[in-house]
């Protein structure tokens, strides 16, 4: 795996030591598209981790909930939740309590992504309980006051995500790029050890390529693959952005 960039000057220096799910990170979120559940989920989780393997770019993939097991089970790379809940395990209907995420064999979470949004004292509850876990959190944040506000959970990844470039055809890297800069600066003069991730609109390997050049240590790309007609051809064509 390729080591994490160099610090660029606009904060503390980051951690040398290896992040917990790899950096730089493509983390490629399936929601729940028709054609990304099920054995679709399981054959764009099988794409992703052989790509990931041929360039040597560290991958993990967020599939709906009903299909985490099945995707733990049949790759080795991070398998992620979308979401996950602070409730007790037991009379907690329709909640992803943290213990059932462990059980399901996950390695982390996204943490307030902006179709499932959380009130900030829950997003730290969240966060340190999926560290108790032993489990990574990637918190989204929609812009970077709200990523200097979250950071100070100290996840270990920060994912700034423009809410209204989400699904669409212009990425976040090229369209408001001072969002990656400054959600780069704002994360790491609070937490210096979180890695900050970037998404929206992500759709092309010069997209990510510019995301990096701005000082983001990672992508969640989610449409682009996700409702792609030949997804394999477009996670290859992303990852050859590292």
């Amino acid at each position: 795996m390729r080591s994490a960039p160099a610090p660029s000057g606009r904060g503390p220096p980051r951690r040398a030591d290896r992040p917990p799910l790899g950096a730089p990170l493509f983390v490629l979120n399936l929601k729940t598209y028709p054609r990304a559940v099920g054995a679709h989920a399981l054959a764009l989780a099988r794409a992703l981790a052989g790509a990931g393997q041929r360039t040597g770019v560290s991958v993990a993939i967020a599939p709906a909930s009903p299909d985490l097991s099945a995707v733990v089970a049949s790759v080795s790379i991070p398998v992620l939740a979308q979401h996950a809940d602070v409730e007790r395990p037991g009379p907690a209907t329709g909640f992803l309590p943290v213990p059932a995420l462990v059980a399901a064999g996950v390695r982390g979470s996204l943490v307030n992504h902006s179709e499932h949004p959380l009130p900030t004292k829950v997003v730290g509850r969240t966060t340190r309980a999926l560290a108790d876990a032993g489990l990574s959190a990637i918190v989204c944040a929609r812009d970077p006051s709200a990523g200097r506000r979250l950071a100070r959970f100290r996840p270990p990844y920060v994912a700034i995500e423009p809410p209204e470039l989400i699904g669409g055809d212009r990425a976040v890297s090229t369209a408001k790029p001072e969002a990656v800069v400054q959600g780069v600066a704002a994360v790491a003069a609070v937490s210096p050890e979180t890695r900050t991730l970037c998404g929206a609109g992500i759709r092309s390997r010069a997209d990510v390529r510019r995301a990096l050049e701005l000082g983001a240590e990672g992508v969640l790309v989610a449409s682009a693959v996700a409702l792609a007609g030949r997804p394999a051809r477009v996670i290859e064509e992303l990852l050859r952005g590292f």
